[in-house]
């Protein structure tokens, strides 16, 4: 009887046991699945944020091109600003003494045509 018993015993514990190990295994399952489609969402993820990365690394270069491109253009115009100021500046200088002589002339023709 003592033996039936623990047989009997055993026999439970066993089977919780197996339940356990049943149920457990069907977690785990279950938990497997839902870790890979995340992974298959997130590889998914991954590969269009590359390629969004990818783009907008060619966007940027070409943005960088149109600068220098550009800084090129405002140096070169200043460089041409600033040989029309020299040109101007020497151009009213003359100008300006031609002026300034064609004035002291005329004050001396107007002083001989007094006397």
């Amino acid at each position: 009887a003592k033996g039936k018993e623990e047989k009997h015993q055993e026999q439970v514990q066993f089977a919780a046991y197996k339940q356990f190990c049943d149920d457990t295994t069907v977690d785990k399952k279950r938990a497997i699945a839902e870790a890979e489609e995340n992974i298959e969402v997130l590889k998914a993820d991954i590969e269009s944020h590359t390629a969004h990365a990818e783009r907008l690394t060619k966007e940027i270069a070409e943005h960088d091109a149109d600068i220098a491109t550009w800084k090129g253009d405002s140096e070169a115009a200043s460089k041409v600003r600033a040989i029309d100021k020299a040109n101007y500046d020497a151009l009213h200088k003359d100008y300006s003494e031609s002026v300034d002589a064609l004035q002291r002339a005329i004050a001396v023709l107007k002083k001989q045509a007094h006397d």
